[in-house]
């Protein structure tokens, strides 16, 4: 796999929203934002915490399957590796 030097360092998130068409899955990772108080229609509180997104992967649910099994498998790593340290 080959990175091309201006995504080399990556980009911090801590925010995952994730939507789909039949067709593919997008993947939007963010940063949230301060949150703030606002009012809905009805008149109640909410607190609304604004995200930005770094960046936006579209991929097809044929390799978000092979992600979601990556993924699990590089979780249970960390978790044998690290989690005791948590």
């Amino acid at each position: 796999m080959q990175i091309p030097e201006a995504n080399a360092s990556g980009v911090y998130a801590n925010f995952l929203g994730v939507w789909h068409t039949a067709h593919e899955f997008t993947l939007d990772f963010a940063v949230t934002q301060p949150p703030s108080l606002a009012q809905t229609q009805d008149g109640q509180t909410v607190t609304r915490v604004p995200c930005q997104v770094v960046s936006r992967i579209k991929v097809p649910p044929t390799v978000l399957f092979d992600f979601l099994r990556t993924l699990n498998e590089n979780l249970s790593n960390w978790e044998q590796n690290f989690s005791k340290e948590q």
